[in-house]
């Protein structure tokens, strides 16, 4: 890996092109970032830093931003085990976090030099993922910015990509993935970077892999004989995205489809789609089959279509990617599996406070009581820690109000929890008595006296 030149030599040209971009950059960042309502909370935001001059001023920026953005930043570092100068360019990253006042997060692999590009990405963003769970970040951070917008384009329609994935690389991605940089092209990004030192992967210009291939070589030839190639594509970028937001527009504005976006889950009305033309029925399917995280292209999606006109309830049907398609209660459901269900988590110790359990958030604070209900997603219980987990085998519940035990799967399946959902949804227990399963049945257990001192308990699906 070599060191990108600094402010003399080879930039200097580049740094003169851009000194007004540079000055400016951060400010049109932050418009950006606000107009577009990338970071909608406060929170720890993780920024994907490798120690290329992309991700490297990527924290530049973003140290710049964070306080008035409600920010707290966190760099996380993945080294490969790649290259053999990978270790010196994790030593530069962690201490670039230092100098801004960031803690720095390192996870090492040893994937070996043979390891292929989209074997490096999987894994990175892997470790990024379980950095981000590690530390409670809210937001994972990535550099990508307009050029590389470019080549997603121009690869996807080189692999034959439908429509929709002309769209490219999206501003917002799933749990809290957030890419700033998209709209700035990368010699502006890179000419902010100042004398922080930044490291260019040699894999970067290998043409054994497609991307840096197309970087290298097919772009430059494009270029030379089409002219601003680059500026083309990102309008083809953004049509399809204005198309694809049209027809998540659609899925909204049809009564009859009832389309509906739980818990990362999304459905919508069987009958409906039953009675749309072929052609018709595939668009929807598609897009909301997007809107839940997963793509299914078009062959896929009219064998999905067929799944629903002559599907019966509780069928079930594969869609790669690690998701479900589910006739359940007159409605298609499609969702994107978790890995697994996550371990048992705390809740009530202190006064107040809140945990996340595999993607719901559970909330506390102690106050006096109100009247109990068995439905809802708010409870009183008696002041007490316990523990949020999965419903396990012989699981019962004593309803509030009613008379005697009833097994925690007949009440989640009448309550009409979908079969996909019934072996991840919340069960919170204490001391192992079952109290409640939130917005579908509260037991009799711990109920406090209305108007007693006790701890009120919210759960949502985050």
């Amino acid at each position: 890996m070599t060191e990108t030149d600094g402010p003399s030599g080879p930039s200097v040209f580049v740094y003169g092109m851009f000194r007004q971009m540079i000055s400016d950059l951060p400010t049109r960042l932050r418009a950006h970032i606000e107009r577009s309502g990338l970071f909608t909370r406060p929170g720890v935001a993780l920024l994907a830093v490798s120690g290329g001059p992309d991700s490297v001023a990527l924290l530049g920026l973003m140290a710049g931003l964070a306080g008035d953005l409600g920010l707290t930043l966190a760099v996380g570092h993945v080294d490969h085990g790649i290259s053999p100068d990978s270790a010196d360019v994790a030593e530069s990253v962690m201490a670039q976090g230092v100098r801004h006042g960031i803690p720095g997060h390192l996870v090492t692999l040893n994937l070996g030099p043979d390891a292929s590009e989209t074997t490096a990405r999987r894994e990175r963003y892997r470790a990024l993922r379980g950095i981000q769970s590690k530390i409670g970040a809210a937001y994972l951070v990535t550099a990508h910015h307009a050029d590389d917008q470019v080549e997603t384009v121009l690869y996807r329609v080189l692999r034959g990509s439908a429509p929709a994935g002309l769209a490219g690389i999206l501003p917002l991605g799933p749990d809290g993935l957030v890419r700033p940089l998209l709209p700035f092209r990368r010699a502006e990004v890179r000419a902010s970077l100042g004398s922080r030192p930044a490291f260019e992967d040699p894999a970067n210009a290998n043409v054994r892999h497609d991307r840096s291939w197309l970087r290298v070589e097919l772009l430059p030839l494009l270029r030379e004989r089409f002219g601003d190639v680059e500026t083309r594509l990102l309008g083809l970028q953004r049509y399809a995205a204005q198309e694809r937001s049209a027809w998540a527009g659609v899925l909204r504005s049809l009564p009859g489809l009832d389309f509906r976006a739980e818990g990362g889950a999304t459905s919508v009305a069987c009958a409906f789609v039953q009675t749309c033309d072929k052609l018709l029925s595939v668009a929807l399917l598609r897009a909301l089959a997007r809107e839940a995280g997963v793509v299914v292209g078009p062959n896929r999606a009219a064998r999905l279509a067929g799944f629903v006109a002559g599907g019966k309830s509780g069928s079930r049907m594969e869609l790669g990617q690690g998701a479900l398609a589910e006739l359940a209660f007159g409605r298609l459901r499609i969702v994107k599996l978790a890995p697994g269900i996550y371990p048992a988590a705390r809740w009530g110790d202190g006064d107040a406070g809140r945990a996340e359990w595999d993607g719901w958030e559970i909330a506390w604070r102690r106050e006096a009581a109100g009247e109990s209900t068995r439905r809802g997603f708010s409870a009183w219980v008696l002041v007490s820690s316990g523990e949020v987990r999965a419903p396990e085998r012989g699981d019962r519940i004593l309803p509030l109000g009613g008379v005697g035990h009833r097994p925690v799967r007949r009440v989640l399946m009448e309550a009409q929890v979908s079969r996909l959902d019934r072996a991840g949804y919340p069960v919170i227990v204490r001391d192992g008595r079952l109290l409640w399963l939130p917005g579908v049945c509260r037991s009799s257990v711990d109920v406090p006296v209305r108007g007693a001192e006790a701890l009120r308990v919210d759960v949502r699906a985050r």
